[in-house]
């Protein structure tokens, strides 16, 4: 092992990761609260997107945007926290409309009534619209909190469009829906995890070396080791969907069996799958050496995506 690589993984056992994560959890979280303001007396679409935004949650996508920002000398402050906030709203969004019962049909999220359940189908439709168009009220507003970055903010934008878009998310979620019953092969079930769950996670960490000013030896590097982190997400969700407790990850286990999906233990089984997992966390932080120590809370976070338990 190289001794750069070495060095980073040793500073990323050392890592404080849970006063990391505290930190910039919290200031997710109040700036969302500020962002969605409801009032006192909220109406029922407010109540329904709050119910799903302030939901307990690892905030992932926009502590990686603000690490990665850190890593490429900027600070997680401004408009690298409104975009990252941004982020965690698409994601929502998609986690609404993917529990719906013409997709999912899931019944718990994130140790809550899935939308549909707590409200009602139509209103979950339409709360998950509102914070897909209150991400881009969001993102637009990241001009103000930046003004001498305006092309960083557009190109943003744009990496974000497409990675939420019929050529990202949306089409991986097409995907696995047409996927289920059908025997995916390896091949097949890596694009589709690339744009159903990498494409955002990409995208979180790219923007983050944009608004940061990153030059193109950064960029290429974040882009690198967040393509990796993407799809080691996505097969330890696969294991932990087979093996993981639903009290800790507040939501149902073994709904891909039922549901006939190629995953990553069915095609592999559990050990290959892991093994693959931590193959991808060591490639992804080779590829973020370059910077360093200041690379240390992203390669924190890669490991976390591979040991977690929720």
């Amino acid at each position: 092992m190289p001794a750069a690589m070495n060095n980073l993984k040793n500073q990323a056992r050392s890592f404080d990761l849970t006063g990391y994560l505290n930190k910039h959890q919290d200031r997710i979280n109040r700036h969302l609260a500020a962002l969605l303001s409801c009032g006192p007396e909220p109406t029922r679409l407010c109540a329904a997107m709050c119910h799903c935004l302030m939901a307990p949650g690892k905030r992932l996508r926009p502590v990686l945007c603000m690490a990665a920002a850190e890593a490429a000398g900027g600070s997680a402050d401004k408009a690298v926290l409104q975009a990252g906030c941004a982020i965690e709203m698409i994601h929502t969004y998609s986690l609404i409309h993917d529990d719906l019962p013409a997709m999912d049909d899931d019944q718990l999220r994130r140790g809550r009534p899935t939308c549909h359940v707590a409200f009602d189908e139509a209103t979950a439709i339409l709360a998950g619209d509102a914070l897909l168009t209150l991400a881009f009220e969001t993102l637009a507003g990241c001009a103000k909190l930046d003004t001498e970055n305006a092309a960083g903010i557009l190109e943003s934008i744009d990496v974000i469009s497409k990675a939420a878009g019929y050529c990202g998310m949306i089409e991986g979620q097409m995907q696995d829906m047409a996927g289920e019953g059908q025997g995916l092969g390896l091949g097949d079930l890596k694009q589709m995890h690339e744009l159903k769950t990498g494409a955002l996670i990409r995208a979180s960490v790219e923007t983050g070396g944009l608004l940061a000013g990153a030059d193109e030896a950064g960029k290429q590097a974040l882009n690198t080791y967040a393509g990796h982190i993407g799809l080691a997400f996505q097969v330890t969700d696969d294991i932990l969907n087979v093996r993981g407790d639903p009290g800790r990850m507040g939501k149902a286990s073994g709904t891909d069996t039922a549901r006939a999906k190629s995953t990553y233990p069915s095609l592999m089984g559990i050990d290959a799958a892991r093994d693959y997992a931590g193959d991808l966390i060591s490639k992804a932080l080779q590829a973020i050496e370059i910077f360093g120590n200041k690379a240390t809370p992203l390669a924190a976070l890669a490991a976390y995506i591979v040991e977690r338990d929720k």
